[in-house]
Formats: C-alpha cells, structure tokens, sequence
C-alpha cells in the first residue's frame, strides 16, 4: 500500500503509533478496505423498518387500584389483593393496575394480558426478600438454562399487552443480608449458589427434560427481577429500579419489546441492568443503567441447552442511553449460544471510572453462536477501565470446546472517548473467526498502553485519532519548516 494511502486510511496522528505498538498472537490485517455490510448500504437502513414493527401496547382506559382490592401501606404484606386487581383488570379486558402513593410490601407479582402494573409518582413496591414468597416455582432461564425455579419479581408467561409503568420504584430489598448473600465470594468458600448452578448446567448440556430440571427451595438459584416469558408487545416505562436479586430486566423469547426511560441502579453481583434474551425487535431508549454488572447484556441461551432452544436475539435497538457504573455499556453474550444479528446502538453516553468496556462481545468455544451485524455510532464515551471495544473468545472456557464462534461486521461509527487504557482488547482462538471489524470517524483521546489484539482477523480504520495519554516524538519526525 502507497504512503498517501496509508495516511487516508488512518487520517492522522500516524508519528503516535509506534507508542501502540500491537501484541499479536498471529497475523492482524490492517486495511483501509471497508467491512462487509449485510443490512443496506450501511447497515442502519434496516432501522426505519425495525421501528415499524416495534409498538408500544395500548390499554383500555379504566383503573384497579391496589388499594380498593385490600392493599394497604406500610408494612402489611399486599401479594393478595394486587394479584386480585390484576385477575379484575384482566378479566375486565385490559386496563391499568395502580400502585399509589406510598410504600407497598409484596411477594412475587405475575402479570396477565392486557395489564398494565402502573406505580405512581410517589409509591415505591417494595418485594419481600423472603424466598417463600417465590414459589411456587415456575418455568424460566437462570443464566440461559432453562429450568423450573423461583418466579422472578415480576413475571409473565405467554402473555400479550402487558406493562410496567409510571415514575415510581420498584426496589427488589436485595442486599448481601439475604438474595446477595447466595453468590458471596468468600476465600476458599464456594458461594451457595455454586453446587445448584452446577448441577443445572450439567442437565442442561445432557438434556435432561425442563420439567425435571426442578429448583426453588434449598438450591440458592437467585431470581431475576423483571422476566416477561414467551410472550410480546411489551411496554416498561419509566419506573425506576433498586436492589434486585439477579438480573434486572430480562425478556426471554419475546417479540416487541420497548424498554424506555427507565433508571436502574443496583449494585448487588450478576445485577445486570436490561438483558434481552432470544428477542426480536427490541428497543431500549432513553435508560440510565448505573449496576454491579453489565448495564445491557444481549443473550440467546448457555451451551447444548441455548442451541436446543435455537432461537438468536435479532432486530435491537439502544438508543440514548446513559451508561454508569458496569462492566460493560452495551454487552454481546456470554450466554449467546443460539447467536445474535442486527444491534444497532446510537446517540449513548457512557462514563465511570467503574465502567470496563463500552462495547463488549464474549464468548468461547462452549457457547459458540453467531455474531454479526453490530452498529455503534455517534456515542461518547469518557473513561473506561479497560477498551473501547473488547471482542474476549477466551472467555471463561476460552478455546476448550468443539463450538467455536464467529464475530463478524462489527461497525463502530463517530466513536469518541476522553481516557481508557487502550482503544482494542481482541482475544481470539485459531479455530474462531473474527472479520470485518470496522472503525470510522472516530477520536480516542488518552489512550494509556498497548492494544491487545490475538487471532484478530480483519480490522479497519478510516479517519481514525488515537492519542495517546502521554504524547511521543517519533525519531524521524522532521520539525515543520519557519515561515518565511
């Protein structure tokens, strides 16, 4: 390749690079040829047809207040009587169950069609962290094994027009004084969880039937908190999120899905803020994700057991979104056994020295799965703890497994950041593949130390700034000469 082409591809800033010198495992291809783009010319115009399918539920216009069916605040226990408002709202053909102002204990609450759990300005839900009040269990995916196991908080099977709204909160009363406490690492110690969380993933890569994969009592499998199950049009608004056991927002098998404006903010292990599992037409907009754990997390189902279920995450969109705390913005796997196509994620910010990556993929050769067609444009990002964008196949199990993945069309567009260690942390394996990896108009401000990049594949850049943390000067540079 021809200087003048080198220095188009690249833009400027090329006397830097040798401070980013690349650790390589096997070859790296840098190439100013762009990426293969599956969706449209540039992938982003499938957008506007995805939009079109994704519609908030509407809801008849008639209330079930909580109260009127014997709920009272303060302390008593209200599991009954808001069960009994969502039976009427559901019987009645749909309307808005409301949770007033004031604080209202429950145990586990199981939406039905046409239901809208509406919580009001001013009216916290507060769920009983009493495992009892979870059972009996139910039909669910705990880390992407399919199980029978306690109810999430909020639950729903095969429902449809179902959502969560209003500018109240919904605080799950986890803390490491009980749901916590399952998964406490302690040296030398297995947490509680460990032998349960064993046994599952043995039954589900030997294919043992989901009825007989039975947990609940005594297995210490943490419930999620929001988990719609088979089921679509899905609406969650607004409401704001403390404290949960596990996972906070995980739609399973769901099809038009809408998460917007909703807060999250919880710090407990595994709290991961919204994981779309095995969905179609998904968006996420306007969310401030601030958590223990990756603040969105795409899933399609662990190992055997994901790639019996077969069934990718496809068609999503994250939008306007402001990432905290986590250790990822906008995560890929690791549970991405039945794979993943189309993600479009645009116009976020994400920020915190507690933050590790902005875009993440993970997987190994036990999860395998498919994943391509990624966009990631106009975000700004200022410090995260370890890349910008992080493609880790070593994960976990890494290399030690006949499924291994495909990482393709990765598109990051108007990327900026303020201050990260490196720009890349790509670790590959020989057997897996990741190609077509694509950088453009994009400024890395603060860069600390080298890139990281193993069986890499193809990478490209286009009018790309790396600066580094502490700037350089090349031994050839050549100073400019005076004007005259």
């Amino acid at each position: 390749m021809a200087s003048s082409q080198i220095k188009r591809s690249f833009a400027v800033n090329l006397r830097l690079l040798p401070l980013f010198a690349l650790v390589l495992a096997t070859s790296l291809r840098l190439t100013a040829q762009p990426a293969t783009v599956a969706a449209g010319s540039d992938g982003w115009s499938a957008v506007p047809g995805i939009l079109a399918r994704i519609k908030a539920p509407e809801f008849p216009a008639r209330d079930f207040v909580i109260t009127a069916h014997g709920a009272t605040a303060g302390g008593a226990d209200c599991t009954v009587a808001i069960r009994q408002a969502i039976a009427a709202c559901h019987a009645a053909g749909g309307g808005r169950v409301v949770v007033p102002p004031g604080v209202f204990h429950t145990g586990a609450v199981h939406l039905l069609s046409n239901v809208n759990l509406h919580v009001a300005a001013g009216a916290t839900l507060k769920f009983i962290p009493d495992p009892a009040k979870y059972l009996p269990v139910v039909f669910t995916r705990w880390e992407g094994v399919e199980c029978m196991n306690y109810s999430p908080l909020i639950y729903a099977f095969e429902q449809e027009n179902i959502a969560i709204t209003g500018q109240g909160i919904l605080d799950g009363s986890a803390s490491f004084e009980n749901w916590w406490a399952w998964n406490r690492k302690q040296s030398g110690k297995p947490a509680l969880q460990v032998p349960s969380r064993n046994q599952l993933f043995a039954q589900g890569e030997s294919g043992v039937p989901v009825a007989q994969r039975v947990f609940g009592a005594g297995h210490f499998l943490r419930p999620n908190f929001i988990q719609p199950y088979r089921s679509r049009n899905i609406l969650i608004e607004g409401v704001t999120i403390h404290n949960s056991p596990m996972w906070e927002i995980n739609p399973v098998l769901c099809t038009n899905v809408t998460v917007r404006g909703v807060t999250v903010v919880s710090h407990g292990p595994n709290n991961d803020g919204c994981d779309p599992e095995s969905c179609r037409d998904v968006l996420i907009e306007d969310c401030v994700f601030d958590t223990g754990d990756d603040c969105i997390a795409i899933k399609s189902g662990r190992n055997n057991d994901g790639r019996r279920v077969a069934t990718p995450s496809e068609n999503l969109i994250v939008r306007g979104c402001t990432m905290k705390d986590g250790h990822g913005g906008v995560v890929i796997g690791s549970e991405i056994s039945g794979g993943v196509r189309n993600v479009f994620v645009e116009n976020c910010t994400m920020d915190s020295p507690n933050l590790d990556r902005a875009l993440r993929f993970k997987s190994n050769a036990q999860r395998g799965g498919v994943l391509e067609n990624v966009y990631f444009r106009n975000v700004k990002v200022g410090r995260v703890a370890e890349a910008i964008l992080t493609i880790d196949l070593m994960y976990e199990e890494g290399a030690r497994g006949p499924h291994a993945p495909i990482v393709r069309n990765v598109v990051l567009e108007n990327v900026t950041s303020s201050a990260s260690p490196r720009v890349m942390w790509i670790a590959g394996f020989p057997a897996a593949t990741i190609e077509g990896v694509r950088f453009a108009d994009c400024t890395f401000r603060g860069v600390e130390a080298t890139e990281v990049l193993s069986h890499a594949g193809t990478i490209t850049f286009q009018d790309v700034t790396i600066e580094p943390a502490r700037r350089g000067r090349s031994a050839n540079s050549v100073p400019a000469p005076k004007a005259r």
